[in-house]
């Protein structure tokens, strides 16, 4: 039995390594090369695996140690700071898409209760494939990419929420008793989740932080500590999990307990994605292939557009809201648990399960290329989006900064804040440009000169009189950007100071050629300002603290 089980691991194992390089080499998400492993050892084609409740087991395991990492991630502290942006489309898009998808859900001829399932399946996207589609990108800091962590970590909530209800009608009780037995046991746990992160948590993780190995064992051992006790209190495995991550998410050690879990989380993971897989059966996706089409035509299509809508609505750049509409481009991890739970409690077929498997594929390798390619897709769409453009608001701004000014700072967020101090110090006039409206509005309370709009739209620039400046200085390290900018100051034949961002010394060297005075590399700026502070200090322990006590901005 033992060699047996270790005989299967080893091959499915094999072929996720196989899967695995050649999706790699497609450069998409491993995910998919998960699901196509199950897909290839499931009863659908060669039926390697034959203990499927122990696979089925760590499959759950997986599940628990990702929500575990979720909670992690939802520090309740820093909710406040998320932002009525990331708030309003986060909850705009979760209730657009599921009475959308409902509708549509119901269009294509399935039953209410099958409708209700998919909508609420496809309403949310996956965090971890977004991070790190925003982490290669280098844009997790970016403004699209911070409000898009926001409204994810809304997303991540509102499943929480959902997870709460699905097990609660385990007992078979009435949807109106669940909601309020819902509620009162959210009511009961909100203040002792506060209470155990705040009072008992912190003085335990202070002792056992004092070895990695130690921190480690205990966070596995509060995992399954409140996962099994709120098992027994009709909770759920995986709600156990997720709030087991959130009571010590607010903790100094969150980040250390989360980088020692993830690879443990990411062996059991596996095993979930591999179990969905072999539950695909591949007749069912060919006679679902309509449905299958749709759905993640909705998904690749609709909810971008319902997220452009939405932060449209709130006054942003329609550039910000399509950047930030690309992410929610695909079904999440939740997706799959809540379709996994339909099916087990007899409300959904298996072929359901292959239709949402289907889904997922095509909008996870969709999304990918969206969220990688978003900048150029915008700027090729950019003349069917103009009539979005806020231009009341740029026209009541404009009216305010009419006059040519010697210096144009283009984005604000960091090193614009940074670098604002020292324009102000040269004692030129100057115009902040930004196209967050929170950032103009907080601006104009402060009374300095601001104007909300896109450095990459050349109208815009025109309107401002960029060319009659002496100094412009351009944040934002996108390089489609620079080269508009660049490109309109030459036509206007130019002959002021101009410094542009970018990402690479590829993209550098572009817009040199293009006239940049000098193209700010932030990886190779501060590879220099660190080698002449390390010329300048040396091994003075000092003058490092000095540095410290008064840091150079």
């Amino acid at each position: 039995m033992l060699e047996e089980l270790f005989f299967e691991i080893g091959i499915v194992f094999i072929i996720v390594a196989a899967a695995s390089m050649l999706i790699y080499r497609l450069k998409l998400p491993l995910i998919l090369a998960y699901i196509v492993t199950g897909v290839v050892i499931g009863p659908g084609l060669f039926a390697l695996t034959k203990s499927s409740d122990i696979f089925q087991v760590m499959s759950q395991i997986g599940v628990a140690f990702l929500l575990f990492t979720v909670g992690l991630g939802l520090n309740w502290r820093s909710v406040k700071d998320v932002g009525g942006v990331s708030f309003a489309t986060g909850i705009g898009q979760v209730v657009f898409t599921t009475i959308v998808g409902f509708g549509f859900s119901l269009l294509l001829g399935f039953d209410v209760v099958t409708s209700l399932y998919l909508a609420v399946a496809f309403t949310f996207a996956s965090t971890i494939i977004v991070v790190k589609s925003l982490t290669d990108k280098e844009d997790i800091d970016s403004l699209y990419g911070r409000i898009s962590i926001g409204f994810l970590l809304v997303q991540d909530f509102v499943a929480m929420i959902i997870l709460l209800v699905l097990n609660a009608m385990k007992s078979g009780a009435p949807l109106e008793q669940v909601f309020v037995g819902s509620l009162l046991k959210a009511i009961i746990l909100v203040p002792c989740l506060w209470f155990v992160s705040t009072k008992l948590l912190p003085p335990i993780l202070n002792f056992v932080a004092k070895s990695q190995e130690l921190l480690f064992v205990f966070a596995m051992g509060w995992c399954f500590v409140i996962a099994i006790l709120l098992l027994q209190l009709g909770f759920g495995i995986e709600l156990g999990a997720l709030i087991a991550g959130i009571t010590l998410s607010g903790s100094f050690f969150q980040r250390e307990i989360n980088t020692r879990i993830r690879p443990l989380r990411d062996f059991f993971l596996i095993m979930f994605f591999i179990i969905l897989g072999t539950h695909f059966d591949l007749s069912s996706v060919v006679h679902m292939a309509g449905p299958i089409l749709l759905f993640t035509l909705f998904i690749l299509l609709g909810n971008p557009l319902i997220v452009l809508v939405v932060m449209r609505w709130l006054g942003y750049h329609p550039r910000t809201g399509f950047l930030a509409g690309t992410t929610v481009s695909q079904i999440s991890e939740f997706s799959f648990i809540i379709i996994g739970f339909g099916i087990a409690s007899g409300q959904l077929s298996n072929e359901i399960l292959g239709l949402v498997t289907a889904v997922g594929l095509l909008t996870i390798a969709g999304s990918s290329f969206l969220i990688e390619h978003n900048e150029r897709i915008y700027n090729w769409m950019s003349p069917a989006l103009r009539w979005l453009e806020p231009r009341k608001i740029l026209a009541s701004e404009l009216k305010k900064t009419h006059k040519p000014t010697e210096v144009i700072l283009f984005g604000f967020h960091r090193t614009g804040a940074s670098l604002f101090e020292t324009i102000k110090k040269m004692r030129q006039t100057y115009t902040v440009v930004d196209f967050d409206p929170q950032v103009i509005y907080e601006l104009a309370e402060v009374g300095i000169p601001s104007v909300y709009g896109d450095a990459g739209d050349e109208s815009f620039l025109e309107e401002i009189h960029a060319d009659k400046s002496k100094l412009i200085i351009s944040t934002i390290p996108d390089v489609s950007i620079s080269v508009i900018l660049l490109s309109f100051l030459q036509i206007k034949k130019f002959k002021g100071v101009i410094l542009v961002s970018a990402r690479t010394r590829e993209e550098a060297d572009m817009c040199y050629e293009l006239g940049a005075s000098y193209v700010i590399v932030p990886s190779i700026l501060s590879g220099k300002k660190m080698s002449e502070l390390l010329g300048k200090t040396k091994l003075n322990k000092k003058d490092w603290q000095k540095l410290h006590e008064h840091p150079i901005l």
